[in-house]
């Protein structure tokens, strides 16, 4: 009972220690209200956090006052730049310049993942390199056009130039026994004036063309199918590029009821049996629109004169069997070559860097192709097959088939020319 009793006068554990600490706490308010300040200071200064009392303190101390007087004697060492870089929430990167004892902080107008980004780029070797102020950006006016696909479209076009040459045909017409490249122009001649009745895209057109050629140039057609190859192909191209295609009675009638509804189906499912059904070729429609917007952007007069002047230009090439050799990239280059010069766009080059960027072709590459344009120019007012003409004669397509030839790029006359 003694022993209880000596036990209950006594404190409970602890308690005079808790007095005591509370007194220490007191003495010790002021470091305790500036413990953020921790924050910037090295980690060789920050020791053990105070769990003990107060004796803990003052063994805190002594080494923080002691590194803090040997930095002091320590000669400053000079500015350095250290990057501390920010997580991927932050906006910005920090530089921390060190000089001395001071410390200054600016901001970069990076982000750690842009810096990144660009890192992997330089290492996998894609990044591009720093364009020639001689080439402009034709594409800085679509940058809200979701439809121009700024992000994919150098890549689409590098695709065409590299898978051209799949859709492209050979000198065919000498296994064809009962049809001639007179023949062919004609069909091409009447298939304009029937894109012409039916308002057709232009992309239907250039794809008709090429879809004759290449069956032309696999299967042997006798002189009566051959309108019947025209029409079929124009109803396979207008079912891919047209919302609304005409029917298959449309083209039967504009034939002049030359052929019935189960010729027009049998003919298409051949030329479809034939190509295998790759109909996914670039024609040179898909160059023509691409190179003149690089010629509007290098500095043509009148972007829409220009555009008028290259269709007609390219639908007399395409026309023409003698331009099937060209490749659809070298045809669509030359028309717009050919229109510039026509133009006499005084104040432009004939050809600048812009268009041979974009093209790929020099002025010297294309010389031949563009000739040959200029000689179909100059003869079109006179020939007898005149759609194209008449087309590029109205109003709306600005007349430019009235418009004189390229004379610079005529090849001069010979002498007994100028003796006759």
């Amino acid at each position: 009972m003694a022993s209880r009793a000596v036990l209950r006068d006594q404190p409970p554990r602890g308690e005079g220690l808790k007095q005591k600490n509370v007194a220490a706490d007191g003495r010790n308010r002021k470091v305790l209200r500036d413990i953020g300040n921790l924050r910037n200071a090295p980690l060789d200064q920050i020791g053990r956090p105070t769990t003990r009392g107060f004796c803990a303190q003052d063994k805190i101390k002594k080494p923080v006052v002691a590194a803090q007087k040997k930095a002091a004697a320590v000669k400053p060492s000079p500015a350095r730049s250290i990057i501390v870089i920010s997580s991927d929430e932050e906006d910005e990167e920090e530089v921390e310049i060190l000089s001395g004892n001071k410390k200054e902080k600016k901001k970069t107008g990076k982000t750690f993942s842009s810096t990144l980004t660009a890192r992997s780029k330089a290492a996998c070797g894609i990044t591009k390199k720093q364009q020639n102020e001689q080439i402009l950006e034709i594409d800085a006016a679509d940058s809200g056009n979701e439809l121009a696909v700024l992000d994919y479209v150098e890549d689409i076009y590098k695709f065409y130039k590299l898978s051209e040459d799949e859709g492209r045909v050979g000198d065919y017409m000498a296994a064809q026994p009962e049809i001639n490249a007179k023949m062919r122009a004609i069909l091409v001649d009447w298939m304009v004036e029937v894109h012409r009745k039916f308002e057709l895209m232009p992309e239907t057109f250039y794809l008709t063309v090429n879809l004759i050629d290449r069956f032309l140039s696999m299967k042997t057609v006798s002189r009566k199918e051959l309108q019947l190859v025209g029409i079929s192909a124009m109803l396979i191209a207008c079912k891919y590029e047209e919302i609304w295609a005409p029917e298959v009675n449309d083209f039967i009638m504009i034939s002049d009821n030359a052929y019935v509804r189960a010729q027009v189906l049998a003919m298409e499912k051949t030329i479809l049996g034939k190509l295998e059904w790759y109909l996914t070729v670039p024609t040179p429609y898909v160059f023509l629109v691409r190179y003149i917007k690089a010629a509007a952007g290098g500095g043509a007069d009148d972007g829409k004169e220009v555009e008028n002047m290259s269709f007609f230009l390219a639908e007399l090439g395409v026309m023409s069997y003698s331009a099937v050799k060209y490749g659809p990239s070298m045809l669509a280059a030359s028309a717009v070559y050919v229109a510039r010069c026509t133009l006499n766009a005084a104040a432009a080059p004939r050809w600048t860097e812009t268009l041979r960027h974009h093209t790929g072709f020099s002025e010297e590459e294309i010389a031949d192709c563009a000739k040959m344009l200029v000689g179909f120019h100059a003869g079109a007012a006179e020939n007898k097959l005149k759609a194209v003409y008449r087309k590029f004669s109205s109003p709306d397509r600005g007349a430019v088939a009235l418009f004189p030839p390229a004379a610079a790029l005529l090849p001069p006359p010979t002498a007994a020319a100028i003796t006759c």
